[in-house]
């Protein structure tokens, strides 16, 4: 399976956000839109970075009393790993988790065409199993014409 198949279901919207931006404006995008992460991104949406609460709650522990003038760029993780829609879920699977990263977006020619989380990586291999798991039972069944 591929990144494509998961964005064909999910489908290629990405909520994103600029640099220069205050962190309470990502909070109420990510509350807004009920998503994990912001893709960041300059005036000819080429990605700059991603930001999600966890980098807002290290903000807040690190200097609570600046937290409302603080700007996305002072948070965002900038050196992002991005996907293929041609890329394999499994590989991607494995790249996610020993990065510990839950988002990733997903480059195509040079534009950003959608973004992926771990939950939808794994949702996208359960699918994936419960149809293999369905044809085994059935062939072994007898279901299928000999």
């Amino acid at each position: 399976m591929k990144i494509r198949d998961i964005l064909a279901v999910k489908g290629t919207r990405v909520v994103t956000i600029h640099e220069d931006n205050l962190l309470v404006d990502v909070m109420s995008l990510i509350f807004a839109n009920k998503i994990g992460s912001l893709v960041v991104v300059d005036k000819y949406d080429k990605i700059l970075g991603i930001v999600a609460p966890n980098d807002i709650l290290k903000a807040v522990h690190t200097s609570p009393d600046s937290i409302s003038k603080r700007v996305v760029k002072e948070v965002m993780t900038k050196d992002v790993i991005v996907a293929t829609p041609e890329d394999e879920v499994d590989g991607l699977m494995t790249i996610m988790t020993e990065s510990r990263i839950r988002h990733l977006p997903v480059i195509e020619n040079g534009i950003l065409a959608g973004i992926v989380s771990i939950g939808d990586v794994v949702k996208a291999q359960i699918t994936a199993q419960d149809v293999e798991i369905r044809h085994l039972k059935d062939y072994m069944g007898d279901k299928y014409p000999a």
